[in-house]
């Protein structure tokens, strides 16, 4: 099908939305009346522009406040809608859309408005173009698309169709039953957007709160479904208002919107996309060390029983091991030493992986490679971490990169340290990329979302979603601030958690081996003791550890932190006891406030 995005979904001026909707790949756009108006360049400009781009202008709108007035009304929004049809004929768009009325004068009367609406249509056709009708959800009178429909068909002018936008429909939890007795023929127009769910004014979650399907919790692939078994075969078209697209980058907004109508389609089975490789874990994780961050980040490494096995054949890498548990620390990596610059999943088909990857959109990266080395599909993410797809049990594998070091002088001697496996990793993103980050996590790599929640920190609210595959195997915590700022250091953190059988031992043997673990105050402890009864002895054993303690109805989670490393990165020890499989949020406000202690001394 083709696919449209409205202009309002961009930052930019007219021509940089328009370059960066041909750029992504989009076949039309919807032409916002504000970025025309607002625009140096005429309509007949702006057409050419289009038609150079390859974009077909699909629609104009909106067409407000027009429908149920008085005779007086009505003469000025007909002289009006003239206005827009000399500009649609020069802009070659074929169709305008009509918003429900929303003035506080419109008229409650189904008869009226199909009377005007024709008289609109009988002036729409002989312009050759067609009017949408549109049940705004917070119309005056008119709120639900079936309402709009019957005044649309009472009307009965054959340039008159109804345009169906899943955000009223579903902000509204509207029946969808209805959509099946809309002929075919006046289903003019589908504009799609998702949100989040939330219990505030319609008109400020659809300003505000829009975003691009797969990023929020309605079910757009059910809705459209029901739409196209009823015979619609327009455009596939993204009409999203958010306060964050508006000022973000317009190519990369345009990239995330296509990515996202790219899953909506593979779920539909329009266009499906190579299926997600089975995904086993995690092959390894990357931090980027610079020459004041390296000996630290060895020496907490080191003292939490990881073992340097050697150094990359041709680049300043080097392979740490505990286990099958593999952490590479890259010389030179990275803006912000040390910090999360990679992380590598263990993929049944790698080459598979990388072929979803591509047709997501994600942009492939280029990597220097030396004769003999193992050649490693990457894609980059919308934070610039690297996305690696590995397959480490082949003998031609990436492990055959790195020298082995001699057994003598790499031996650990501590006492062990019961870590089996990464657990999940926490990545920071850009303010303005998070929804981007979970349907590109999620989509590529084939991960389920979860809600987001909002987290107090002593620099403000950390907004925080996970996304994970379904055995759990393969987990990220997706961290932002809750509102733009410079100085919002717990948003900026990044860890690597790692799954254990025995929290309480794991913490006791890295506390003798000189882990700088994270102290937790004494007041958690006494709020514990008093939210949950727990055994006298575990209660003990968390307080002299610094461990801390979460339940669900599925089980149990035991999890200490240590130390930053500089400033950014610092790990996380957790056994999840039944089947817990929740994250701790509950713990996340303490252990910030006692990050943020650990750097802040008391006075």
């Amino acid at each position: 099908m083709r696919r449209s995005i409205a202009t309002v979904c961009l930052s930019g001026t007219l021509e940089e939305k328009l370059e960066a909707a041909a750029a992504a790949g989009f076949d039309g756009v919807e032409l916002f009346e504000n970025d025309l108006v607002g625009s140096p360049l005429p309509p007949s400009e702006a057409r050419r522009r289009a038609d150079d781009l390859g974009l077909a202008i699909d629609l104009y709108q909106p067409f407000r406040d027009f429908e149920a007035v008085p005779p007086d009304v009505l003469a000025r929004n007909l002289r009006r809608a003239e206005a827009k049809f000399a500009v649609m004929e020069q802009l070659g768009a074929p169709m305008m859309l009509v918003c429900s009325n929303v003035s506080p004068d419109a008229i409650d009367d189904d008869a009226l408005a199909a009377e005007q609406l024709h008289a609109l249509a009988a002036r729409a056709a002989e312009w050759g173009v067609r009017v949408a009708y549109e049940a705004l959800a917070w119309g005056r009178h008119v709120n639900e698309y079936d309402h709009s429909w019957r005044i649309a068909q009472a009307a009965g002018h054959p340039a008159l169709g109804v345009c169906l936008d899943s955000f009223h429909i579903l902000s509204r939890g509207t029946d969808l039953g209805a959509i099946a007795q809309i002929p075919a023929e006046k289903l003019f127009y589908l504009q799609l957007a998702d949100a989040p769910r939330l219990a505030m004014d319609v008109l400020q979650w659809s300003r505000h709160y829009r975003c691009f399907p797969g990023q929020g919790g309605f079910d757009l692939a059910g809705f459209v479904q029901r739409v196209l078994g009823a015979g619609y075969d327009g455009p596939l078209s993204l009409e999203v208002f958010n306060d964050v697209f508006r000022q973000a980058d317009p190519d990369r907004t345009a990239i995330d919107a296509m990515r996202s109508l790219v899953v909506l389609e593979d779920r539909l089975g329009l266009t499906p996309l190579p299926p997600a490789a089975a995904l086993a874990g995690y092959a390894f994780v990357e931090l980027g060390v610079d020459a004041e961050s390296a000996p630290a980040t060895e020496a907490l490494l080191r003292s939490m029983g990881f073992v340097h096995v050697g150094p990359h054949r041709s680049k300043p890498v080097q392979l740490w091991e505990h286990g099958d548990t593999r952490i590479v620390l890259n010389h030179g990596a990275g803006d912000d030493d040390p910090e999360v610059v990679a992380i590598a999943v263990e993929s049944e088909d790698p080459g598979r992986s990388a072929e979803r990857a591509e047709a997501l959109l994600a942009p492939v990266l280029e990597r220097r490679r030396d004769p003999g080395e193992a050649e490693l599909a990457a894609v980059a993410a919308p934070d610039d971490t690297s996305v690696f797809f590995c397959r480490t049990a082949r003998s031609d594998g990436w492990l055959a990169d790195f020298v082995a070091l001699g057994a003598d002088g790499n031996r650990d001697r501590g006492a062990p340290v019961p870590i089996r496996r990464v657990d999940h990793i926490a990545l920071a993103q850009p303010f303005e990329s998070f929804d981007e980050a979970v349907l590109f996590y999620g989509a590529v790599l084939g991960l389920e979302p979860t809600d987001s929640q909002d987290l107090a920190s002593p620099d403000g609210l950390v907004r925080s979603r996970a996304v994970a595959s379904r055995d759990g195997g393969v987990r990220f915590a997706l961290n932002v601030p809750a509102l733009a700022s410079p100085l919002h250091g717990q948003a900026e953190l990044q860890h690597v958690a790692f799954a254990c059988d025995d929290a309480l031992a794991a913490a006791r043997a890295m506390r003798d081996r000189g882990v700088p673990l994270l102290p937790i105050p004494e007041n958690y402890y006494d709020d514990l003791q008093a939210r949950i009864e727990l055994d006298p002895e575990l209660l003990a054993a968390l307080r002299e550890l610094g461990v801390l303690y979460d339940r669900s109805a599925r089980g149990e989670l035991l999890h200490f932190y240590t130390a930053r490393i500089g400033g950014r990165v610092f790990f996380e020890v957790l056994e999840r006891r039944g089947a817990y499989e929740r994250y701790g949020a509950v713990n996340s406000p303490v252990r910030m406030a006692a990050q943020r202690a650990a750097i802040t001394p008391v006075a």
